[in-house]
């Protein structure tokens, strides 16, 4: 039997709690390792980076454990109720991600045959990769959800898919970000959840190592794209699709090319009906030769046979069509649409953005938001845009490169520049309202806020859930408004999405956006408080990601900005925000410095000073951290002191988030202290708190705060 306290089981659940800090257990679970190797060892101990210097930290505490009973069982505590080893996914798990195939679907018989000899091929020590290539419009998605559909047998522990594509300039989805909805469908738990991409492909492929499973990466970019996607377990069949053969990837290569001329009609005839292929014979050569094979050409076209067939020839009635099939079955479609769905064809398609809306389209187009769904609708129904399952719609790439030729030649730059400056308005707006309403306590900068207020949204949850569905298309505003030289625009923009920061902790996802906004905060004009939040938004999303070094140069930049402005309380945020790396780091007495030296910053501001409204939340915010440093430290009766404070005055104005956070702290101190059954009712009112928040985020540790409850004695 394996002795719970040995030097190997205690490296153990700290490698584990490392690679869960992506979640709030995990990270409230290393903060309080950290503590416990203060006391077991009476100094600093930084935290430790890896594997080794894990299993020095755990030798120290294993030995603090055999020569001090209470350490002894504090550590037992903390190690029964902190879960061990790698999340396992949940057992029943079985994801079905794959989109249904088509109804028509003809010919491929190469492909497929060259799928099945591949996905039926005996392990033997090399992985089971398949790359579907050819270019945008030829097939080679409907190939793979062909094959995958008809063969689901084969894998009964599920399919997982991903499209790879992705708004910005590379068009490429990031690994982390396809890795955390893939875990995530395996049954890891957010609070499970690895910071980091080399550690969640680490899980992923552990979790895939034992299953039969087919994994669909649709619209790769490049191989260093697919690279933490990849596993080499022999129940799993990688199916990849991309326009070309991709260097440096160990796949057997399918190329999918057009359909043959008979195969090509077959299709036609399929999708259009036998009778409207017979009615437009006369055009239908002009019609195969305008498609050349390719089938969402043929399907785009298969709507226009009728008109055609009325014209008597295709070629009399059509302009020349463009060098891409795709792009010329686009044209053939635009032309016959009516104006306002014209309209929002052109003007939806001048940035990438990853889920067009009613909203999107209508700011877009000047439409108003009905005329802007039904011509959004007519768009899916011709075929020019593609419906996710929730009702959003994307543009092909081949189509969205026609429709916005189309617009810089038929609008002209200057309306062109408009509508992207409204969408991103109406997007501005949309963040704003809802920040404000999910997180209505803290101080903003930008205008807006003051203009706008709450706007209706009924509670916390609502708005942040909004906030939440609208991220992708954030993170493209704030690309969009670099883009467009507005420095300030991209700060508005990257401040309203602190509430989703903070709540839902989608970092990786947030990450290009708060990039962005620390190079304008270096831009002429910037105002220094405005660069200071940039530099603190971007610093606390590094700390998430555990990259402690970048994030320590962003913190010490916050508080150069605002030291430049003379701003004492964005000073105070930016030094408070240095003291949350150092509890990170475990540098318990370096944090409570830092959270001091936060306070004096604050009593220097007067009454009616700049901040002064603010002042007894900001010091409320601080007694939590300091409670939080005090209990790393061991100092547990000023720790308790100063968290009961902290509830005080945030039950007093009704912050729900922040009351639940420091009953959270306030109950590890009871724990610690040996007083479980006096911390349970706290926890109680935490989750309830945090459940009424939509802050699910952070209801983790609660769970395992709950089962030491159990070791605590009166």
């Amino acid at each position: 039997m394996v002795d719970p306290l040995s030097i190997s089981a205690v490296s153990g659940v700290l490698g584990a709690v490392s690679s869960s800090m992506a979640g709030e257990a995990g990270k409230w679970a290393w903060e309080a390792f950290g503590g416990l190797v203060q006391r077991a060892t009476g100094r600093q101990v930084t935290a430790p980076a890896g594997a080794t210097e894990r299993e020095a930290v755990a030798r120290l505490l294993v030995e603090g454990a055999r020569n001090d009973p209470a350490q002894a069982r504090a550590l037992a505590a903390w190690m029964s109720g902190v879960p061990s080893g790698a999340p396992s996914g949940g057992a029943d798990a079985v994801p079905r991600l794959l989109p249904a195939s088509t109804r028509y679907f003809t010919d491929r018989k190469g492909p497929l045959a060259a799928l099945d000899k591949e996905g039926g091929r005996k392990p033997d020590g090399r992985p089971r990769q398949a790359l579907l290539h050819g270019p945008d419009g030829i097939g080679t998605s409907a190939v793979a959800i062909h094959w995958g559909s008809r063969e689901a047998a084969r894998f009964p522990d599920g399919q997982l898919y991903a499209d790879l594509r992705a708004a910005g300039p590379q068009g490429a989805a990031d690994p982390a970000t396809v890795l955390r909805r893939f875990l995530h469908r395996l049954g890891v738990p957010a609070e499970h959840l690895p910071a980091t991409v080399e550690d969640r492909a680490d899980l992923f492929g552990a979790l895939l190592a034992t299953r039969r499973l087919l994994v669909v990466l649709d619209h790769a970019h490049s191989a260093a794209q697919l690279r933490p996607l990849l596993t080499s377990a022999t129940g799993v069949f990688t199916v990849i699709t991309a326009r070309r053969p991709l260097a440096g990837l160990d796949a057997v290569n399918i190329p999918v090319g057009p359909l043959a001329d008979k195969d090509a009609r077959r299709l036609l005839t399929e999708v259009a009906g036998k009778q409207a292929v017979t009615a437009a014979r006369a055009a239908l050569p002009g019609v195969l030769e305008r498609s050349a094979g390719y089938p969402f050409a043929l399907r785009a076209a298969a709507p226009g046979l009728a008109e055609a067939a009325l014209a008597g020839s295709a070629s009399t009635t059509q302009p020349a069509a463009p060098a891409d099939p795709a792009e010329a079955a686009a044209e053939d479609r635009y032309r016959q649409l009516p104006p306002d769905a014209a309209l929002a064809y052109r003007r939806c398609a001048l940035r990438p953005w990853p889920g067009l809306t009613a909203r999107v389209a209508a700011a877009a187009t000047g439409l108003a938001e009905p005329d802007a769904a039904a011509a959004l609708a007519e768009l899916a129904d011709a075929g020019l845009l593609e419906t996710a399952v929730d009702g959003r719609h994307h543009y092909r790439p081949v189509v969205r490169r026609h429709a916005e030729a189309l617009a810089v030649r038929e609008d002209g730059l200057a309306a062109c520049a408009a509508a992207v400056t409204r969408t991103v308005d109406a997007l501005l707006r949309l963040a704003v309202a809802a920040d404000c309403a999910a997180l209505p306590q803290r101080w903003h900068l930008g205008p807006l806020y003051a203009v706008l207020g709450p706007n209706g949204y009924p509670d916390e949850a609502q708005a942040l859930a909004a906030l939440g569905a609208e991220l992708p298309n954030l993170v493209e505003a704030v690309r969009a408004a670099e883009e467009f030289a507005a420095p300030e625009l991209v700060c508005q923009l990257v401040e309203a999405l602190w509430a989703v920061q903070l709540k839902a902790g989608r970092h990786d996802e947030l990450l290009p956006a708060l990039r962005a906004g620390a190079r304008a905060a270096a831009a002429p004009g910037t105002a220094p408080r405005v660069a200071g939040r940039m530099h603190g938004q971007l610093a606390l999303a590094l700390v998430e990601l555990q990259d402690y070094q970048e994030a320590e140069r962003h913190l010490l930049l916050a508080a150069e900005a605002e030291e430049k402005d003379g701003h004492l309380r964005g000073r105070a945020t930016a030094v408070e925000s240095l003291g949350l790396l150092r509890l990170r780091q475990w540098r318990y007495a370096e944090a409570l410095d830092c959270f001091d030296r936060a306070v004096g910053l604050l009593d220097g501001i007067g009454p009616g000073g700049d901040g002064s409204a603010d002042l007894p939340r900001a010091r409320a915010l601080l007694g939590r951290h300091r409670g939080r440093a005090l209990r790393g430290l061991g100092r547990f009766d000023p720790a308790r002191a100063a968290l009961e404070e902290a509830v005080v005055f945030f039950r007093g104005t009704g912050e729900g988030y922040n009351t639940a956070r420091a009953l959270t702290d306030l109950a590890q101190v009871l724990i610690e202290q040996g007083h479980g059954p006096r911390a349970l009712p706290l926890l109680d009112e935490a989750g309830t708190l945090l459940e009424r928040q939509g802050a699910v985020f952070h209801l983790a540790p609660l769970a395992v705060l709950r089962s030491l409850c159990v070791n605590g004695t009166e």
